[in-house]
């Protein structure tokens, strides 16, 4: 790592230095190097405040930035500059840019495509509902070569990644604590699966912070800024998801919302939204029309194909389940064969691993 590079994290790890007064710093002194090395005086000059500066003339004084340094490599963590050719496009346009990224994750065939990249965020608290749209939109979103962004909490971001993950795609969690901090422990599993293949982990704080409150509004500008739009599927009128909305329209992306029962409160989210203007999805198409996207080949084409069962009984089930989730009285009801043949062809078509169980006897095409 060159120098100019460790002043950068150098600032990053110094606690009162944001995306604002480290642009400051840079206008004025050319580089974070000069910057770090500017008398206590000059710092006070150029107002960034005589306590700021002085607790940052004692940081530099005191604090082990090799050790911090040796950290990162020994924790796998690369680290990326928001003058470095890398940086996420879309990420650099918005105003308040993280000046320093901190990245975990391996090189990936294909490479990870950061210029068609979409949010998916939503309740924590999901519901069936919520479950079966997210991963209904995650699926063709993955299917038309889209890369998923989400935070990598409970609920919604939870079954995002999973989702982008199960499909064959990529996804990217971004995290409002340290990278090296796994917040929601029964997500160990979708980080790792991340981190060793599937997308990549994001952070701007640095390593050892835990998550507070005051660093999830800063985690949501970073979603919505990595995507061309953000999906709210299901959430609360106060669902943290509306704050990531938000900063999206703020930052001039597209906001999407997914309609939902007007018994659940859990649908009080995207209803708000849907009043402020945004666009209603019922399907991928209605994203891909709003971003400007025609339908990949390779999704038009798994669209059309009809599973054949070689059966009677599996065929009404597997065209019941085409396009939608079923429970067994559903089936039973839609087909108009008795409990007991529902029951043993699901059987036989979960045996052979056409259709699995998504929760709650609820059955779907894998």
């Amino acid at each position: 790592m060159d120098e100019e590079t460790k002043r950068w994290v150098g600032f990053n790890v110094f606690d009162g230095i944001g995306p604002v007064r480290f642009k400051l710093l840079l206008d004025y002194f050319g580089t974070a190097a000069a910057a770090w090395k500017a008398p206590v005086d000059t710092l006070k000059k150029i107002h960034l405040g005589d306590k700021l500066s002085e607790g940052f003339d004692h940081f530099r004084k005191t604090y082990d930035l090799d050790g911090y340094l040796k950290e990162l490599r020994e924790k796998h963590v690369s680290v990326l500059t928001l003058t470095n050719p890398k940086y996420p496009k879309l990420l650099k346009e918005i105003p308040d840019a993280p000046f320093l990224l901190y990245l975990k994750g391996r090189k990936t065939d294909p490479p990870i495509n950061l210029n068609k990249t979409i949010g998916v965020v939503g309740t924590r608290k999901i519901t069936p509902y919520g479950i079966q749209v997210t991963e209904r939109l995650v699926r063709d979103l993955v299917a038309n070569g889209f890369t998923i962004v989400s935070g990598l909490a409970y609920g919604v971001d939870a079954v995002a990644h999973r989702t982008a993950i199960e499909s064959g795609g990529k996804t990217i969690g971004v995290l409002g604590c340290g990278i090296d901090i796994i917040a929601v422990s029964s997500n160990k599993d979708l980080y790792e699966k991340i981190e060793h293949g599937a997308g990549f982990i994001v952070s701007e704080v640095p390593l050892g912070h835990r998550p507070t409150k005051g660093l999830f509004p800063a985690r949501n500008r970073i979603i919505s800024g990595l995507s061309l739009g953000v999906i709210v599927t299901e959430g609360a009128d106060d669902s943290v998801a509306l704050i990531t909305a938000r900063n999206a329209g703020e930052q001039g992306r597209d906001v999407f919302a997914v309609p939902g029962p007007i018994t659940s409160p859990y649908s009080r989210g995207p209803s708000i939204l849907l009043k402020n203007g945004a666009k209603l999805v019922e399907s991928v198409d209605d994203i891909l029309d709003e971003l400007g996207f025609s339908k990949s080949g390779n999704a038009k084409k798994n669209a059309g194909v009809k599973i054949h069962g070689e059966t009677g009984e599996e065929q009404k089930i597997l065209d019941c389940l085409c396009d939608q989730r079923m429970c067994i009285d559903d089936l039973v009801r839609a087909t108009r064969l008795t409990i007991s043949e529902v029951s043993a062809t699901i059987t036989v078509l979960e045996m052979k691993g056409i259709i699995k169980d998504y929760g709650e006897k609820e059955y779907g095409l894998t």
